[in-house]
């Protein structure tokens, strides 16, 4: 499998920004070929992410790297009739078509799965959208900050306290989640079309995927239950899953959910054994009852030392179950994320990119290779369908291609 799993197996990516591509991604990243539709001009918007206010500052078109790696770009103008018939001949030997344009845009470019699917009997159609394929809003599009995020109730519950104003969602956080669910489906219907020999419809949306990831409270919520405004950190019901800074300002977050067993090896670690004694913490209904005096006793802990220094005690205590409040700048020097290859070199260059979360015992992933520009591989993309030249440069003249 030198190819990788899905070596050979032809990909369209006629979507933008963030979620459906990424599910494109996935796929590439396991040997499929994709090929990237992108607007002649300035190509999918997802390239222009870097440059909006607020956003990191570098050099690198880091949104691009990551969304488009591996990718193919041809730029075909899809208003234009020969643009759809171009995209039609490549449909009719495509394994998968992946597309989030509106359903309005869909059949208005006659793109749609009842237009897509009697050229091509083995075809999975990939659909992704913000709201869903049914219902008064299956025509609105949507963002991961609202679909997924604010819609799910996420946005409202991850707030620091029920005085504070509702979480802004960071960009993409919901989007590669959701390309992963779209990419299972995508999957699954190939293996459906092995037993059967068909191609089918696969859909997700950034709704349904943002309730899901709210799972056990959206249930509560289905089940009729009273909800609890969240306390201020420092009056949180666990002292022992809370979080603490240290001396040099990071943070870190415990979870010891087996107290009875983890917190007197805490409290040696952290040499506060007569913590064990005070009859405030001597139980865990203790600790529950006492938490806000007991995080306030761990505050005072916690200021005395760097997060270095914590991370090799706590790593000291058998069975003490913590985690770092990590930042971005961590990232690049986690050696654990380098060891299990969470983040992976680009073919060919020293600058590192985010590996796809899934592995597979025996089925080594391809390097990944730098995102194109725009229409890099317009001419190779349409000589392989079999354009001549002399089409192609017609095309071109005319915008068609670009």
């Amino acid at each position: 499998m030198a190819q990788g799993i899905f070596g050979g197996l032809k990909v369209i990516d006629c979507a933008s920004f963030i979620a459906a591509p990424s599910s494109a991604t996935a796929l590439s990243d396991f040997g499929a070929d994709v090929i990237k539709i992108e607007p002649p001009g300035a190509g999918d918007p997802v390239r222009n992410l870097p440059n909006l206010p607020g956003y990191p500052i570098s050099p690198h078109n880091y949104a691009w790297m990551l969304e488009g790696r591996n990718k193919k770009s041809l730029a075909l103008d899809l208003a234009k009739p020969e643009g759809q018939a171009v995209l039609r001949k490549l449909v009719t030997e495509a394994d998968v078509f992946i597309t989030n344009f509106p359903p309005p845009v869909r059949k208005k470019l006659g793109v749609t799965w009842k237009d897509l699917q009697p050229l091509n009997n083995r075809l999975i159609y990939a659909s992704f959208t913000g709201y869903g394929e049914t219902g008064a809003e299956a025509d609105k599009p949507g963002f991961d900050s609202n679909a997924w995020w604010a819609r799910s109730g996420l946005m409202d519950l991850v707030r620091e306290h029920a005085d504070t104003v509702p979480a802004r969602s960071m960009p993409g956080m919901g989007d590669h989640p959701c390309a992963m669910s779209l990419f299972s489906g995508i999957v699954t219907a190939l293996y459906q079309r092995e037993k059967t020999g068909k191609g089918t419809q696969v859909n997700s949306n950034l709704m349904a995927n943002g309730i899901w990831s709210n799972g056990i409270y959206a249930q509560a919520a289905l089940c009729g239950a009273t909800f609890q405004a969240r306390p201020p950190r420092h009056q949180a019901l666990n002292a022992v899953t809370n979080h603490y800074q240290c001396k040099d300002g990071r943070w870190i977050i415990l979870s010891l959910l087996n107290e009875e067993k983890q917190f007197p090896v805490f409290c040696k670690v952290v040499g506060r054994e007569e913590l064990l004694t005070d009859p405030r913490f001597e139980t865990k209904i203790a600790r529950h009852r006492h938490s806000h005096e007991l995080i306030a006793i761990l505050d005072k802990i916690f200021a005395t030392k760097p997060l270095s220094e914590w991370r090799t005690l706590l790593d000291s205590g058998e069975g003490l179950i913590f985690g770092v409040v990590g930042i971005a700048a961590d990232i690049p020097d986690d050696p654990q994320m380098r060891e299990v290859e969470a983040v992976v070199p680009f073919e060919n260059d020293t600058m590192l990119t985010i590996n796809t979360p899934i592995w597979i015992e025996g089925a080594a992933k391809v390097r990944p290779r730098m995102a194109p520009n725009v229409g890099e591989h317009s001419d190779e993309i349409l000589s392989a369908a079999g354009y001549s030249d002399t089409d192609i440069a017609r095309m071109r003249a005319s915008g068609v291609v670009a």
